[in-house]
């Protein structure tokens, strides 16, 4: 029986690839929950603006999960007229699912020893959980305001993230697969094929809108 918990990953997916994908589905059964949100962003606020629209790169996201039933879409980013600042869709998940309901937020580890630099980012724990997903061996730099923060905040009990609505932090431990977005647009760019690097119906569409520098 599934868990009844929103798990999302949030992210600009220009484009979305496996590894996106792999991961989200990997948490979504280890976590036993019904499925993983993908929330693209609008217009992220902490990097540069893609090249490709909002809607381009929610439409990649939409192709790539429509065969998954474990993976779907949240549109909100890209339907709100504010910033694609996490917290605001914190704010927004929290005023809609209510006071009870377990609300946890996949990030990688590299995003999260960013965490000093987002916007009110001590108060994301409010709102919902933190699964910060790390590679084998691999653990924190030194940063005292950022340690302060995951040991106030971390738990090793996947069962309490999955009970409780909000407030903890869970290191995941997962091996990635070895493909960036960056990697992607460059072998477009290149003139090579991205194929399986993706899903099939991702690479058509990007061809049949001519993206990442696609002339013919």
């Amino acid at each position: 029986m599934s868990v009844n918990a929103y798990v999302f990953m949030g992210g600009t997916f220009d484009p979305i690839h496996n590894g996106h994908l792999r991961t989200a589905l990997e948490l979504q059964q280890w976590m036993g929950v019904e499925k993983v949100c993908l929330i693209p962003s609008r217009d992220p606020v902490h990097r540069k603006t893609p090249g490709r629209t909002a809607e381009q790169r929610l439409e990649m996201v939409e192709l790539a999960v429509a065969d998954e039933p474990a993976l779907a879409v949240d549109k909100r980013e890209v339907l709100s007229t504010q910033p694609s600042y996490s917290l605001h869709t914190l704010e927004s998940l929290r005023r809609e699912l209510g006071e009870s309901a377990s609300i946890c937020m996949i990030m990688g580890m590299d995003a999260y020893q960013t965490l000093p630099h987002w916007h009110e980012w001590q108060r994301f724990t409010d709102f919902a959980h933190l699964l910060v997903v790390k590679r084998p061996g691999y653990s924190l730099p030194q940063c005292e305001v950022l340690n302060k923060f995951t040991e106030k905040h971390q738990t090793t009990s996947l069962q309490q993230v999955l009970s409780t609505p909000a407030g903890c932090v869970l290191f995941h431990e997962l091996t990635p697969i070895g493909v960036s977005a960056t990697q992607i647009r460059q072998t477009i760019a290149q003139g090579h094929s991205p194929r399986y690097l993706f899903p099939d119906q991702v690479w058509q569409y990007i061809q049949d809108n001519r993206l990442y520098g696609l002339t013919n």
